[in-house]
């Protein structure tokens, strides 16, 4: 089966700032880059559609796939960044807690957040649910950390190695293949 996973346009927050599962608005650019994925996207044919249920994937996954039922899906959502949600990530770095997350971020929990392992487990049990579907070629428009882990999972690549040398671009489309 091929997944391809579409990363939501640019968001109306200020560079630096956590917004995790905050349901954010979009950009001002939000057409010319929805042109952009729709021209990227164009001849697609998917047999489902998934979308994170925040409002910055639902607005493109209808956009994009207009003549298709969307399936929200909680488990596309981004990671929870409970109590640094809306916080800049420089303020969020002079914590001592910011600090001890950001050296232990692959097993540690956001402060009154969720972890990288119970981000890992949510989307792991989305793919195992889809590969045992009948479905072909999907869609799934979705968020950069989500991204991530399919790229790690499906490309048995480790999750150090996609979040440092991997940074899915707003309004980005990747290819991924469930075997």
């Amino acid at each position: 089966m091929k997944l391809i996973a579409i990363r939501h346009t640019r968001v109306a927050v200020s560079a630096g700032i956590c917004y995790g599962q905050t349901d954010v608005p979009l950009a001002d650019s939000y057409r010319e880059e929805l042109s952009e994925v729709q021209a990227a996207t164009a001849g697609l044919k998917v047999d489902a559609v998934f979308s994170s249920p925040l409002s910055r994937c639902q607005t493109l996954a209808k956009a994009v796939f207009a003549h298709h039922p969307i399936v929200q899906d909680d488990r596309l959502k981004e990671m929870n960044f409970g109590q640094w949600e809306m916080q800049s990530w420089d303020t969020i770095y002079t914590t001592p807690e910011g600090r001890h997350w950001m050296d232990h971020y692959q097993e540690l929990p956001t402060a009154g957040g969720e972890s990288l392992p119970e981000l890992h487990q949510r989307v792991a049990d989305f793919v195992h649910e889809l590969s045992r579907s009948t479905h072909k070629r999907v869609a799934v428009v979705t968020h950069a950390g989500v991204i991530r882990l399919l790229k790690s999972m499906l490309e048995n690549q480790s999750m150090e190695a996609v979040f440092s040398n991997f940074a899915p671009s707003y309004g980005g489309v990747y290819e991924f293949e469930i075997k």
